[in-house]
């Protein structure tokens, strides 16, 4: 049997809500168990309806998406956070990925990436619109010394086609838009971003972008 993927819709905008209910629940593998219009209502329906991912918004009333974020990431077992609002500052960007959010997007994104985003998400993989990773490797790069020579050696490592992978998870795109840009199949880019994830001997998306930002090839 497929394995269903839970999710609660945690947005104050019955319209957004509503709008993400529909255009999940026409998947096969995903399910929407809840939905929640605060950030304090989101973390009592996950406790009762324990999903694998949440949509969360960012600015609700009574809780924000952030607060509620770090109290769903303070229990035992959290599930998955996507953080999906219509800002993408970039304190907002680093607010969220410290308070335990595994993605951020933006709400214009289009319905085929947040379904992939949240397969992405609830597979352990972190994802991230192109402009929140930019903000990211900025704010990762701003605290830390770039050794240029070390990240080329790394990529070097990689096969041509891994590399070409590799340029293309750095610009943020998920496996399917990878599949697309260089004719691949999803599964043939889950396997060669597998094999970038040993080679460069890292553990998620962003950290193979920091490499080739490092690089100097973004």
């Amino acid at each position: 049997m497929a394995v269903v993927i839970s999710v609660l819709v945690v947005d104050d905008d019955p319209l957004v809500r509503s709008a993400l209910a529909l255009m999940l629940g026409g998947q096969p593998d995903l399910a929407v168990v809840g939905e929640a219009g605060d950030g304090r209502a989101g973390v009592e329906a996950a406790h009762r309806h324990r999903p694998d991912v949440v949509l969360m918004d960012v600015r609700m009333p009574v809780m924000d998406g952030l607060a509620a974020t770090r109290a769903l990431h303070a229990g035992p077992t959290p599930p998955r956070v996507i953080v999906l609002t219509t800002f993408d500052a970039d304190d907002l960007v680093t607010a969220a990925i410290a308070a335990g959010a595994d993605g951020f997007l933006l709400k214009d994104t289009p319905p085929p990436r947040i379904v992939e985003a949240i397969r992405t998400v609830a597979a352990g993989d972190p994802i991230l619109s192109p402009g929140a990773a930019s903000v990211l490797i900025r704010h990762v790069r701003a605290g830390a010394s770039v050794d240029t020579r070390a990240a080329r050696a790394r990529l070097a490592t990689l096969t041509p086609r891994e590399h070409e992978v590799a340029l293309a998870v750095a610009e943020g795109l998920s496996n399917a838009e990878v599949g697309a840009r260089l004719y691949l199949s999803v599964p043939t880019v889950k396997a060669h971003v597998s094999k970038i994830f040993e080679k460069l001997q890292v553990t998620n998306r962003v950290q193979i972008a920091l490499c080739v930002h490092d690089a100097g090839l973004a």
